[in-house]
């Protein structure tokens, strides 16, 4: 397709820029073997990286939201401590992020609490690139992403032509409440069929691409 000459770019962080999925799978499984529940396969965790956590405990067997709540505190004591060892930035993902510095206004938008997120992109080296990061507080309980991105428009006043850029298809709809285009990208966890399905305009197989088809 022909580039969409965005004027801002909104990142989710998990599955776009840092690879999440080990950090995500074992802080789940010891959150929920500490709280008496069974642990869970890896690749069944993957599909619930992206919608907020309470609602993820909430699925995978929590009794009442009285251990939901208990179950998210043992997740983030676990993830804060062990995040940016078990967590990499995607292959390709600087290059394309100083291609696009200094061109264009670039801004997180991600389910992930915001105090995590900030934490994690400064470990990671990427937080530089980024004018702000709007995640939820850490009192959310099921922040939707059509909220979380609310929060980064009104920070971005001056854009017209704002994009998305996502992997799961809460970042396509999140998006499309918005009338924002989301580029969905193919390294994450939602796949092919997910992304189209939920309303894409456009998919990038590689970070590379991001560049071309933002038009920057």
């Amino acid at each position: 397709m022909d580039s969409l000459n965005a004027d801002a770019v909104l990142f989710d962080l998990d599955g776009v820029l840092v690879d999440s999925r080990t950090a995500f799978a074992r802080s789940i499984n010891a959150a929920l073997v500490a709280h008496g529940l069974p642990e869970r396969e890896d690749h069944e965790l993957h599909a619930h990286l992206g919608p907020p956590l309470h609602r993820t405990f909430a699925t995978l067997g929590a009794a009442d939201e009285g251990q939901v709540d208990a179950l998210v505190m043992s997740y983030r004591a676990r993830y804060r401590a062990t995040m940016t060892a078990e967590s990499a930035v995607f292959a390709g993902i600087p290059e394309a992020l100083d291609e696009l510095a200094g061109t264009i206004p670039m801004v997180v938008a991600t389910s992930k609490s915001q105090v995590l997120a900030e934490a994690l992109l400064e470990q990671l080296g990427l937080r530089s690139y980024f004018g702000a990061v709007h995640g939820p507080s850490l009192q959310a309980r099921d922040e939707a992403k059509s909220l979380t991105i609310a929060r980064a428009l009104d920070g971005l006043a001056g854009a017209r032509r704002a994009v998305m850029v996502g992997d799961r298809k809460f970042d396509v709809l999140g998006a499309r409440a918005h009338e924002l285009p989301c580029i969905g990208v193919l390294w994450g966890i939602g796949g092919e069929q997910e992304l189209r399905e939920a309303g894409a305009v456009a998919l990038a197989r590689e970070p590379g691409e991001l560049v071309e088809l933002l038009g920057a």
